[in-house]
């Protein structure tokens, strides 16, 4: 036996073998697991990122529900689309999506393409993405990389480098490739072994190599060839470069009232919100410690802004999000105008009935939650009264 031969057989009984018999046993029943379908298998991967697994599964079933398959995407509007995606957040994702189904629809007659290059060429899919696809729906021996599957394989081969350096990237990526391919070779090759294989790494990643002294190793099935256990070093891999510093950022909120009218504005195509309604807002200073703006500095705003003069803006409440490595106080007020003033081209009076059918990224859309708690009070005083 050749010393390729050796290491294939040792890989394979010592990793690939004890992480599929232990998937079997431990995977989570999500529901995308449910199905073979590349569409469905795509979304989820879509919605997968940078989001938590608990998250993402009621936003799934309802896009399901909405858009059940490529064609019904394709007809659908930008804005019933940012609506569905409502609350994920990234919105870049949903358009690129929206543009994938288009191209799949008018260019591959509505089918997912079977070679894994020419899914790597639609909008908004990257190696991951379509290294998933291929394997997780096609059974094909495609490698996948996110950061449990980082954790996992920098850990299991004791690789030390920084994870962002090209080089380390580049070693990673060759290993995930040749496990899934040892998967691919077993003799005899259990069903959907490619697709198993890639998923097990996924899942020890979210189950048991957890971050830092989270880990289970006691539960590992492959803890006996990890090279960083036998290292001691599980807590200090993967080797992360240092997180920048936060940064501040302001900006004063004002919900313009006219009756049951309120102002809104339309985050402009190519913004990080392209396409979502906000409530009317302007930034604050950013080299400064974010402050509560004055009445006065928000009747300025007003003016200079919409042309509105002698208006008395009440305080209302604050919101803090972050957005990356940024860090939002948005300083709330409510100012209510006796006539609707002709809003311009980014702005738009909208009744509170229609507020729940506009797409808001997510701190604006708790202010929605709160007017929408106030007017439910203030009618059932009235039931009471």
């Amino acid at each position: 036996m050749g010393k390729t031969q050796k290491a294939n057989l040792t890989l394979n009984e010592s990793v690939i073998r004890p992480l599929l018999a232990w998937y079997r046993q431990n995977a989570r029943p999500l529901p995308w697991r449910e199905t073979r379908d590349p569409y469905a298998i795509w979304i989820s991967e879509i919605m997968l990122q940078q989001t938590q697994v608990a998250t993402v599964i009621p936003y799934w079933n309802r896009w399901m529900d909405h858009f059940p398959d490529l064609s019904s995407l394709a007809k659908a509007s930008e804005a019933s689309v940012l609506k569905c995606w409502e609350g994920l957040g990234y919105y870049r994702r949903a358009r690129g999506i929206m543009a994938a189904a288009h191209t799949l629809v008018y260019h591959h007659q509505g089918q997912f393409p079977t070679e894994h290059d020419a899914i790597l060429k639609l909008p908004g899919i990257g190696p991951y993405t379509a290294g998933a696809i291929a394997s997780i729906a096609m059974d094909q021996p495609r490698p996948i990389l996110d950061g449990n599957v980082i954790r996992v394989l920098s850990r299991h081969g004791y690789v030390t480098g920084n994870i962002k350096e090209p080089r380390i990237t580049a070693q990673l990526w060759k290993t995930a490739d040749e496990w899934v391919r040892a998967a691919h070779g077993l003799k005899p090759r259990p069903r959907n072994a490619c697709s198993h294989l890639n998923q097990s790494i996924m899942e020890l990643g979210a189950l048991i190599c957890l971050p830092g002294k989270l880990a289970k190793c006691d539960a590992c099935p492959i803890s006996s060839s990890c090279g960083a256990l036998n290292a001691d070093a599980v807590s200090h891999l993967p080797n992360k470069p240092k997180r920048e510093a936060s940064i501040q950022r302001a900006r004063v909120v004002i919900l313009i009232e006219c009756g049951r009218k309120v102002l809104l504005t339309q985050q402009k195509e190519g913004d990080v919100n392209g396409g979502l309604w906000e409530f009317f807002s302007h930034p604050l200073e950013s080299n400064k410690k974010p402050c509560e703006p004055t009445a006065a500095a928000v009747r300025r705003i007003l003016k200079a802004r919409l042309g509105l003069i002698g208006q008395t803006p009440t305080p209302w409440t604050h919101i803090r999000h972050s957005i990356t490595r940024y860090r939002y106080t948005l300083y709330c007020f409510r100012v209510k105008v006796p006539k609707a003033f002709e809003p311009n081209a980014e702005h738009q009076w909208v009744s509170r009935s229609e507020l729940s059918q506009c797409a808001m990224p997510s701190a604006h859309n708790q202010l929605r939650g709160l007017i929408a708690s106030t007017t439910r009070a203030k009618k059932s005083k009235k039931g009471i009264t």
